[in-house]
């Protein structure tokens, strides 16, 4: 996983905002995507910081036993064609053909169908004012319930749903720096070995104007293990699996951005990054 001009290798002490119920609030965990109705506040999520480490696993991928179906995730080397990020019908031929290609021969897809994708980067940057710009997620999280990922099938797939869903599923987020490497806002990962699946997961319910989806917050657990690449480049990508229908493997991967206060500093440029989510099917 070299690459020219990077850190050496470097775990980061830090602190990750894990899920705690909203004072006084008895309704079950929800977040508007969008506006919420007057008067409604946007989400009741509590967030509650915790130190932890987050450790570099850059050149450490095989001494820490990390892949797609051990710890749900995986850092791969892919040079993209695209280089702007900035033009949304690019991105959906261009980068969207790459991703295909990328996850049949990493996950070894038979079928792929991405179903959306995120640019993000400080919302402040006044150099896309004409799109809607979101900063890093800092918070713990999953992208999918197990629910929402087989609904999500349902959704994309029609008349297909059936036939796929009698074979194995994947959710797989496509994680990407782009313009230049990351120095704030890094992306960290959580082993799904040692994460307790039953007790640390929190479904919430993740409301768009027309239907009801899911996303899971995420229990602070002593026992998490967090990962890194330093330095992440434009050419080295983080694979997270966000669902799984096989249970006899890393079935997803909790994941936040992070402040990165050793090696950071203020005159790097703010982080950014474009995401894609995929569905991905073993059958075609």
């Amino acid at each position: 996983m070299a690459t020219a001009a990077v850190l050496p290798p470097h775990d980061v002490p830090t602190t990750l905002n894990y899920y705690i119920p909203a004072d006084g609030n008895a309704e079950a965990p929800y977040q508007y995507v969008y506006d919420p109705p007057a008067g409604k506040p946007k989400d009741n999520i509590g967030l509650e910081k915790h130190e932890v480490v987050v450790r570099d696993a850059r050149n450490k991928q095989e001494e820490y036993g990390l892949s797609l179906d051990t710890s749900g995730f995986q850092f791969v080397n892919h040079v993209s064609q695209e280089k702007e990020f900035k033009d949304d019908k690019v991105i959906e031929t261009v980068y969207y053909k790459e991703v295909e290609e990328l996850l049949k021969k990493e996950a070894g897809a038979k079928r792929v169908f991405i179903f959306d994708h995120t640019i993000r980067m400080n919302p402040e940057d006044v150099r896309d004012k004409d799109r809607l710009l979101r900063g890093p997620v800092e918070r713990v999280h999953i992208d999918q319930t197990y629910d929402a990922s087989v609904a999500r099938v349902h959704r994309h797939l029609g008349e297909d749903a059936e036939r796929l869903l009698k074979g194995r599923v994947r959710i797989i987020n496509v994680w990407r720096p782009i313009h230049h490497p990351v120095a704030h806002k890094p992306l960290a990962v959580s082993d799904w070995r040692h994460l307790d699946a039953e007790h640390d997961l929190v479904p919430i319910r993740f409301i768009y104007p027309d239907r009801v989806g899911g996303t899971y917050s995420v229990k602070y657990n002593p026992d998490h293990k967090w990962y890194y690449l330093s330095n992440q480049t434009p050419e080295e990508v983080t694979l997270i699996k966000c669902y799984d229908s096989e249970v006899d493997r890393a079935r997803l991967t909790p994941h936040s951005a992070f402040l990165d206060a050793v090696w950071s500093s203020k005159d790097q440029p703010h982080r950014e990054s474009i995401e894609i989510r995929a569905l991905v099917f073993d059958t075609e």
